[in-house]
This record gives C-alpha cells, sequence and structure tokens, in this order.
C-alpha cells in the first residue's frame, strides 16, 4: 500500500504506431487533394485558352488520310502512278486513320467540356465573325475519316447513318450563317463574309456532297454541290474586291488566304465523285486552284 502523502504516479502510454498511421493517412489524403485540385486548375486554365481554331489540326490529319487513301487505291492501277508508291504499306495508312481519329475525339472532348464549363465562351465565339466558321471544321473532319475509314465501306448503313450524323451540322450552320447574310444587310455580309475563314463553310459543302457521291446519292450530292458553289462565287468576289493587296486582311489571317486553293480542289474532287469521271468541269476547278496558288505565291513574295 502506498503510504499517506506519497505522490501518485501515472503511467502514460502513446501508440506511436496509430499516431504515424494517422499522420500518414492524413498527409496522404493531403497530397491526394493537392494533387486533384491541380489537375481541375490545369483543366480549367486548358478549357478557358481551348477553341474551335484548333480543329484544323484534325483536319489536316483527316486531308492527309484521305490522299494516301487515294493514293494506295490509285496505285493498284500501275499505269498511274509509280511502282514505289504500290509498295507502301497499307499498315502506315491504318495507324494514320487511327491516329487522325485520336486526335479528333480528344479535340472533340476538350470542347464538350469547354461547352459544360464555359458556355458563355462558346456563344461568344460562335458569334464572332471568324470564329464561327471553325465550328464546320469538326464536321468536315469527321466526314474525312468517314470517306478514309478502311473499316466502313459506302452504301453501308453505318455510313448512312454516320453520314447523317456529320451531314446535318453542317446544312444547320449553312442555314445560321447564310441566313444572317441576307436578313441582317451589307455591313453583316461585309464583315462576316470579307474573311478567308468564310470558306470554310463552303469546303463543309463540297466534302459532305463528295461522301454523299461514294453512297450514290446523286441528287443529295448535287444539291450539297450547289449550295457550296453558290456561295464560293460570292465569297470569291466579296474576297477579291477587299484583296486590293495584303493590306485589306490582318497580319493573323493571312495565313488563311491559302483557303483559295482548298475551296476549288475540294470542289474539283467532289464533282468528279458525282459524274464518276475527271470531266472539263473537275478540270477547270483544278487549274483554278492552281493559278490561285502561283497568285498567292507571288503574292507574298511582294
Amino acid at each position: 500500500m502506498a503510504t499517506q502523502g506519497s505522490p501518485f504516479q501515472i503511467e502514460l502510454v502513446v501508440d506511436t504506431t496509430m499516431t504515424t498511421s494517422n499522420v500518414c493517412s492524413h498527409s496522404d489524403s493531403f497530397s491526394n487533394h493537392q494533387h486533384s485540385t491541380s489537375f481541375s486548375k490545369l483543366l480549367m486554365s486548358v478549357l478557358t485558352r481551348f477553341h474551335a481554331g484548333y480543329f484544323r489540326i484534325s483536319l489536316s490529319l483527316g486531308s492527309q488520310v484521305l490522299l494516301w487513301k487515294t493514293v494506295m487505291t490509285s496505285a493498284q492501277d500501275k499505269t498511274t502512278l509509280p511502282h514505289v508508291l504500290s509498295t507502301l504499306p497499307s499498315v502506315a495508312v491504318y495507324a494514320l486513320w487511327s491516329f487522325s481519329l485520336f486526335t479528333l475525339v480528344l479535340l472533340s472532348l476538350l470542347y464538350l467540356l469547354r461547352c459544360f464549363f464555359f458556355f458563355k465562351m462558346v456563344k461568344v465565339e460562335f458569334l464572332h465573325p471568324v470564329g464561327v466558321n471553325y465550328f464546320f471544321a469538326p464536321w468536315i473532319s469527321w466526314l474525312l475519316l468517314l470517306e478514309s475509314a478502311p473499316f466502313v465501306a459506302p452504301k453501308t448503313t453505318l455510313y448512312m447513318v454516320l453520314w447523317w450524323v456529320f451531314a446535318v451540322p453542317v446544312v444547320v450552320l449553312d442555314v445560321k450563317i447564310y441566313g444572317q447574310w441576307l436578313t441582317k444587310g451589307k455591313r453583316v455580309l461585309s464583315s462576316a463574309a470579307g474573311n478567308p475563314t468564310s470558306q470554310v463553310s463552303v469546303i463543309g459543302n463540297l466534302v459532305g456532297a463528295q461522301a454523299a457521291a461514294h453512297m450514290g446519292w446523286k441528287a443529295c450530292a448535287l444539291w450539297l454541290f450547289s449550295v457550296g458553289m453558290v456561295h464560293y462565287v460570292v465569297l470569291f468576289v466579296t474576297l477579291y474586291q477587299r484583296l486590293s493587296g495584303r493590306d485589306g486582311v490582318p497580319v493573323l489571317l493571312r495565313p488563311v488566304l491559302f483557303l483559295f486553293i482548298a475551296a476549288p480542289s475540294v470542289a474539283s474532287l467532289a464533282w468528279e465523285s458525282i459524274v464518276g469521271t475527271f470531266d472539263t468541269a473537275s478540270k477547270m476547278l483544278f487549274f483554278l486552284s492552281i493559278f490561285l496558288f502561283l497568285s498567292l505565291q507571288i503574292m507574298q513574295k511582294k
């Protein structure tokens, strides 16, 4: 027994294992929270800077895939292309198509996130006379990948369904843009049609016509081709009047002048797909694109 007056002795036992584990768990959760916060900030930063103009990447890749698929198809005829091109492995074309599809899907997902989180910025971009033209780019890219798809043949149900999914937005954008030109007067026409990016809308109609011709839908292809060419004439005259020199176009838009080549080139291919042969009209459009290319080269050197 303890004597009276002696102090009580208290033994304090500290479980260091539990304390260490709690500290580690808290530190891990804190670091995970920091990582998630930094990732969210990075994603928001990317989405605020991302715009529809980035679909030019998928547009160029899709054009390259369609070009190489055409080369591979024509390489079977030894009289049209050298024998070296006929030995080009088809795996390379499939790899390029897969990479283009991955790029387009990634860009589409990013823009869908931008529409969800920053819809007001998308609306401002849609109302901009230059930015609205790039809304055609993703649908053109999908149509190009559809035409060059190695696993989807024309005249199949899947091809037709995908064509409707990708072509209808092009027509809707046509109605929106060209309706403004007709209803809001000359000022809107000069500001909207007076920049070279407006030719992207024409290319959308022509690519849709080419894809429809591959399915055998000649009437639908002629309709899209007619709409595209009529508006191309309007754009060409409007831009030609503005381009009395390079002073009429801002510096940032001068590289877009090479869309002058794209529209008649795609029109030549679309008309060849509609009539089934590279006739006089296709040759005229092809020679027009060559002439415009030489004109732009001379203009850039001045």
